[in-house]
């Protein structure tokens, strides 16, 4: 690992005249690159905006310290844009009272002036960096933890971007680690699914024998704690194809999100994916409650029964890997959410790739409600993660809805958020509109997680659209196409995309999000990291 304090430099007179033009109202606003040489190294972090992927540890997905609300969310305006090195970004910043940290896949974990977006340091990472940047505590040293796709789990000194330890699960053979870990006072919770979902498109390769899972690792050290997996049964050979190549199972049920913690009973939920392969499980499309300190499994509930997928799906139901039936793939891919009621009770919520909302009593797993909401499918549904406010009583589930290609979704697409009321599950109010164009990667539809604050909801489209909703009734609000161009705080120009995968972050007066997101259903490719703020009556 090398620390480098790097400046950013303002864009110059290069590239054509109109070209400037358009840019000349930011370009006026961006610092200058001797202030950017000046800028302090080191970060401060008395505070943070968020102790988990989800804003809290409940993933409640709530900004409580937000000063951004119906009557001034007008006032917002871009203030800086930092291009990322990345078209398929997946790192969700952190942010202190002076430094906003975020992945930039491909280049490495960036601590940046929150004011100005000038880099302090940079730690080198060339591998996809795919969580949230979660703070953490070795003793009095503070310390960011994330994830890379492949590679595993990484603490770092939040001071200086120095490396203190690497991990991996080596209870799977290829785990994949989608989803953002959780991280507790003394401990890492991290999701793990697997490769073999991608691999089983060969029709040489012999599917499938692994299995999703929940990883603990002691924060201090990066020693496991312990590792559940969440099919206990080890695959056996079920069969053959090309006379040569065996099939076994059961397999699948990965774990791509993170899970949200109880800190009163100590208890960790979390859902999971498809099987990979017959024979199917119960612990596949379902719900685990586990106690956080022993990895021991208090209930699961399966919502989606006999489900089995893989990738070879999309390219042929007759593939050798494909499995037989074939099931909807209707994953848990967004995290759990514990959520207090008005009545003063709690409940366990999940959104599934069905379109589904389910409720569950969190002690026993006992559905209280569910809700569909649209079609669903395997691109459809809810992806990447729910809000909630829960002093109007609402949760906010966005749906996605788009078609994969060659994989039959029945129903028609009723792409929108959607406010549920917490203890009935009721529709309290939906909000739609038409996509931009009628091409693919114009649909509008809502992938991305989203976030509330005070009273309101925002969200990010397929569309390329950052719009901000009122939370008791849905009224668009304010709106930002970020299909254009922008120059960036560290040279050159950024393109927007497709809102997808983490979505957008509220830090006090300010709205963080990546734009740009090229990974399914052919959305369009970007890699500006937005950043806004609050004007104030001085324009500034």
């Amino acid at each position: 690992m090398k620390r480098r304090s790097l400046t950013c430099r303002m864009v110059g007179a290069a590239g054509s005249v109109i070209r400037y033009l358009a840019f000349a109202p930011l370009l006026s606003a961006l610092p200058a690159s001797a202030a950017c040489e000046k800028v302090d190294p080191v970060p401060h972090l008395e505070s943070s905006y968020a102790t988990g992927w989800g804003t809290d540890h409940r993933n409640t997905r709530y900004q409580s310290r937000s000063s951004i609300h119906s009557g001034n969310v007008a006032k917002l305006a871009l203030k800086w844009v930092y291009g990322l090195a990345s078209t398929t970004s997946r790192s969700y910043p952190l942010v202190t009272e002076d430094t906003i940290f975020v992945g930039d896949a491909g280049r490495g974990l960036v601590a940046l002036e929150r004011s100005s977006g000038c880099e302090r340091w940079v730690h080198e990472h060339t591998g996809p960096i795919s969580s949230a940047i979660l703070k953490g505590q070795i003793g009095t040293r503070n310390v960011l933890i994330f994830t890379d796709r492949l590679e595993g789990v990484f603490a770092l000194d939040a001071i200086n971007g120095e490396l203190i330890w690497h991990t991996t699960v080596r209870d799977e053979p290829i785990p994949v680690y989608s989803g953002t870990p959780l991280v507790t006072e003394d401990a890492v919770y991290v999701p793990v699914a697997s490769m073999e979902v991608g691999l089983a498109v060969n029709p040489f390769y012999g599917c499938c024998t692994t299995s999703g899972g929940m990883a603990a690792f002691d924060i201090n050290t990066g020693e496991k704690l312990w590792y559940l997996p969440t099919i206990e049964a080890k695959a056996e050979v079920t069969g053959s194809h090309f006379w040569f190549v065996q099939e076994y199972g059961p397999s699948g049920a990965a774990v791509w999100a993170a899970p949200s913690y109880d800190a009163k009973r100590r208890w960790l939920y979390f859902g999971t994916g498809q099987n990979f392969s017959h024979p199917t499980t119960n612990t596949s499309d379902a719900i685990f409650a586990v106690d956080a300190v022993t990895g021991k499994v208090i209930w699961i509930r399966q919502h989606t029964a006999n489900d089995a997928y893989t990738a070879a799906c999309n390219i042929s139901f007759n593939h050798p890997n494909c499995a037989n039936p074939t099931g909807p793939d209707l994953d848990f891919g967004a995290p759990t959410m514990l959520l207090h009621t008005r009545s003063g009770g709690e409940l366990l919520i999940a959104g599934q790739k069905s379109a589904e909302a389910h409720a569950m009593n969190p002690d026993t797993g006992e559905r209280v409600w569910t809700t569909k909401l649209g079609r669903g499918g395997i691109i459809g549904g809810v992806h990447w993660g729910l809000a909630a406010n829960e002093s109007l009583g609402l949760v906010f589930v966005p749906i996605s809805d788009k078609q994969a290609l060659r994989f039959p979704t029945p129903g028609d697409p009723t792409p929108g958020l959607f406010a549920l009321d917490i203890d009935t599950g009721a529709k309290r109010w939906s909000y739609t509109r038409p996509p931009r164009c009628g091409e693919r990667e114009c649909l509008y539809g809502l992938s991305a997680a989203i976030i509330a604050t005070n009273d309101i909801v925002i969200t990010g489209t397929m569309d390329g659209f950052l719009e901000v909703l009122k939370a008791n009734s849905g009224e668009l609000l304010w709106s930002h196409d970020s299909w254009r161009a922008y120059a960036t705080v560290n040279g050159g120009e950024a393109t927007g995309g497709a809102f997808d995968a983490h979505g957008p972050m509220i830090a006090d007066d300010l709205v963080l999000v990546t734009s740009g997101y090229r990974y399914v259903g052919q959305e369009r490719a970007g890699n500006a990291l937005l950043v806004f703020q609050l004007e104030t009556d001085d324009g500034k």
